[in-house]
């Protein structure tokens, strides 16, 4: 396949089609086709905090997708749904989260893993308080579709 194209899709399609605004600083040195459309998932979990969006938030994971939220293991979208409204509707909301990738590597052609670092910044915030500051990883797959899921998501704080 030429260097121009991408098996993952055009990340500007991905992220038309989800209706999240392309932040083309976002890629910083990851500006390879493949990687830039695996970055869309984080762009879109960002887009969904944003928007304090539940249902957002929660499509962007896989049926069985994972998200380790503090010490709350979720398991499926319909509980990362839940509690994402609960969220929004409560501690969370106004907030949103910012961040940028720091390592990206595709395990297989259709399996890639991300590392990122940011954290949440409440309404009243421009900027991440340094004991919310975090790195996540993030577990995204293509699916035969063409659709990017994600698989798992956890996220550890940064200390020191």
């Amino acid at each position: 396949m030429p260097s121009n194209q991408s098996s993952w899709g055009d990340a500007s399609a991905h992220l038309a089609a989800a209706g999240v605004a392309e932040d083309t600083s976002y890629y910083r040195g990851f500006t390879s086709p493949d990687e830039k459309a695996a970055l869309t998932v984080a762009m879109r979990i960002q887009a969904a905090w944003a928007a304090n969006d539940p249902d957002a938030f929660a499509g962007v994971f896989a049926d069985n997708g994972s998200l380790l939220m503090q010490d709350n293991q979720l398991t499926s979208r319909e509980q990362i749904r839940s509690y994402m409204r609960e969220g929004f509707e409560g501690p969370y909301r106004g907030a949103r989260v910012k961040g940028w990738p720091v390592f990206l590597t595709f395990l297989k052609d259709d399996v890639a893993m991300v590392v990122t670092e940011g954290g949440i910044m409440f309404a009243d915030e421009s900027e991440i308080a340094p004991e919310r500051f975090i790195r996540a990883t993030w577990v995204i797959r293509r699916e035969p579709s063409g659709q990017l899921r994600l698989l798992s998501h956890q996220s550890s704080p940064v200390k020191g």
